[in-house]
């Protein structure tokens, strides 16, 4: 998914779906860690992509609870 567009569609969520989301980011990181920890494919990238997209996540949590005050 292109940048932009998973923008869009992380920005459509609520509050409650991006802490959802983020949930199932952390721990779908915690298993591409483990499985690189294992040597079991080629994972990095994996890694890489997941961490930034936390990072979208938290910000527009960020930005949503900015507004809400």
């Amino acid at each position: 998914m292109k940048r932009k567009e998973q923008m869009e569609q992380l920005s459509e969520m609520t509050a409650d779906e991006l802490k959802d989301q983020a949930d199932a980011l952390k721990e779908s990181l915690f298993r591409l860690k483990f499985r690189k920890t294992l040597g079991v494919g080629e994972t990095i990238n994996d890694i890489r992509r997941e961490k930034k997209t936390l990072a979208r996540v938290y910000t527009l949590l960020n930005k949503k609870d900015a507004e809400a005050k």
